[in-house]
């Protein structure tokens, strides 16, 4: 078969997704090996509606004339040998054109066998473009066949997910009705998420409607993972009134954290300025990583707008976003403008910076842990900072204990250790 418009924008809406922890395994060795690497992939993203809106039969191009179809002549064995030797080849270019050479020659009831063999040589991890390639391949002529298939001899849901994107995107009716009729219970549906992005490009209030009809739950938040971008491509204005469109509150939040990080990249002050006129779980949450990645691009601007805040929660995230992103370019003055702004330290406050500049200058990290008002919390840090100074620089870390004084808890716990006393 050949890779029609239709099915070029489903193979590229599943090339690289993260495997979403769906259906089942049932086959051992080859298998277990494939569900490892399926989890790692990442979801790509598409931008485009398909222009075959017909099922997904109709999404094909017009098979060969020719009586057998338009395969080769070679036997089923040779053609797996084939299949072989093109994963084995090292030219990703050559390889991706020669696996649609093979694609094209490939008949519908060959595909499952073709997929075996693909997931039998073991080496599906890096060649994750192919193996989505030929799912695509498969869903454009038999869907239910190929999602039977994932079902039966796949732990993670790469292969699921790839193939109901894919037929998403031509026949969304009919990929949704089989996500809906293979999931029971009242949990979140896992087969959601890959049929949402491809709606959020094709269909977005389809897409939102699916989204939001789903109980909160991991899939959810990777549903969503996969609706923002699309979200956030119709620009900031139009993000913030879907965002505030949402009448589940903590899918709202969830929306809200995840679209500030992207926003912030370009526009930090529209950003924070969204938060503080949206005040909940989102902004606590998110407004420290806005002003962060703010002072990191414009320290004096990020400063400023710190700085004019009201006193209250606000203004110190605010100030610890700041002074992460000062403390991890210059340990030096991060602790001078805490020094300078005692008033809006608080003990995430100095957490954060000292993890920031213990790097650069793990003494002076040390120096502000004394600071912090919980004792369990203080004790904590000395303990991991210590830890992992004793074990980078054991000199220099014994030689500032030796001469600083350490809570009696912490003292113990190291002397302890050096004794060999403590596991």
């Amino acid at each position: 078969m050949k890779l029609t418009p239709a099915t070029t924008l489903a193979a590229a809406l599943v090339i690289g997704v993260v495997g979403f922890l769906a259906g089942r395994i049932s086959t051992p060795g080859p298998a277990d090996a494939q569900a490892a690497g399926d989890t790692q992939l990442a979801s790509a993203r598409s931008s485009s509606r398909a222009a075959d809106e017909g099922g997904h039969g109709a999404s094909l191009s017009k098979r060969s004339t020719r009586p057998d179809g338009g395969r080769t002549s070679a036997s089923a064995e040779e053609r797996l040998k084939r299949l072989e030797s093109i994963i084995r080849g090292e030219n990703a270019l050559e390889r991706n054109r020669a696996l649609l050479a093979y694609i094209d020659q490939i008949a519908p009831a060959d595909f499952e066998a073709a997929i075996a063999k693909f997931r039998g040589l073991g080496i599906t991890e890096s060649r994750f473009s192919e193996y989505a390639m030929l799912l695509t391949a498969w869903s454009q002529v038999d869907p239910t066949a190929a999602l039977a298939y994932a079902k039966a001899n796949t732990r993670s849901g790469f292969a699921a997910t790839t193939i109901l994107s894919s037929w998403a995107a031509t026949d969304p009716d009919a990929a949704i009705r089989w996500a809906q009729a293979n999931h029971t219970g009242t949990d979140a549906n896992p087969y959601l998420a890959g049929i949402i992005r491809t709606l959020g490009a094709t269909d977005p209030v389809r897409a939102s409607d699916l989204l939001t009809g789903m109980p909160r739950s991991q899939e959810r938040g990777e549903a969503l993972d996969a609706m923002l971008p699309h979200v956030l491509a119709q620009g900031a204005e139009a993000a913030r009134t879907w965002i505030a469109a949402l009448t589940d509150e903590s899918l709202r939040n969830g929306s809200m954290m995840r679209a500030a990080e992207q926003m912030a990249q370009t526009d930090p002050k529209g950003t924070a300025d969204w938060l503080l006129a949206n005040p909940g779980e989102a902004t606590k949450r998110s407004l420290d990583s806005v002003l962060g990645t703010w002072a990191a691009a414009d320290t004096k601007a990020a400063v400023s707008y710190f700085e004019a805040l009201p006193k209250g929660d606000s203004r110190n995230d605010a100030f610890r976003g700041v002074i992460s992103a000062i403390a991890s370019q210059d340990a030096g003055a991060a602790a001078a403008m805490i020094d300078s702004h005692a008033a809006d330290v608080t003990d995430s406050t100095l957490q954060s910076f000292v993890w920031h500049s213990f790097g650069s200058d793990p003494a002076l990290a040390l120096n502000y842990i004394g600071r912090i008002a919980d004792q369990g919390s203080q004790e904590r840090m000395y303990g991991r900072t210590l830890d992992t100074w004793l074990n980078r620089d054991p000199a220099s870390a014994q030689a500032w204990m030796q001469q600083n004084t350490l809570p009696e808890n912490v003292a113990r716990q190291f002397q302890n250790r050096a004794a060999g006393n403590q596991p």
